[in-house]
């Protein structure tokens, strides 16, 4: 079973930026779908970006579109979220996740399988 580890979450004002990490405790390889959700209290869980590495697609949902970005460091096997111009509705925590079966990707969350424990994001006014 993989085992993602997610940080880089903060307490930051609106309109600043975090970079979001995960690391992985084994090489995932390019046909498997990763991504990110969150979760705020209360809220049903959403996936907020995906990256089918095999070919480079991207997939965000509307509420992040121009403020996230989702990327991968194939050579450290880093997945990242940079997330820009933070709103308060962004808090959440937010996992790191990885799909159930290669060659599936996109924004439905039943498409991940495994995700990590992780990392809370909460934004000010």
């Amino acid at each position: 079973q993989v085992q993602l580890v997610e940080s880089g979450g903060d307490s930051v004002q609106a309109g600043g930026s975090l970079r979001l990490s995960c690391t992985t405790s084994e090489y995932i390889a390019d046909t498997y779908c990763m991504g990110w959700f969150r979760q705020g209290d209360g809220k049903e869980r959403e996936v907020v970006a995906s990256l089918y590495p095999y070919n480079g697609d991207t997939y965000y949902a509307d509420s992040v579109k121009g403020r996230f970005t989702i990327s991968r460091d194939n050579a450290k096997n880093i997945l990242y979220l940079q997330i820009n111009n933070l709103k308060p509705e962004d808090t959440a925590m937010y996992y790191c996740a990885r799909g159930r079966k290669p060659g599936h990707c996109g924004l439905p969350i039943h498409i991940f399988g495994s995700w990590g424990q992780g990392t809370h994001v909460i934004v000010s006014s």
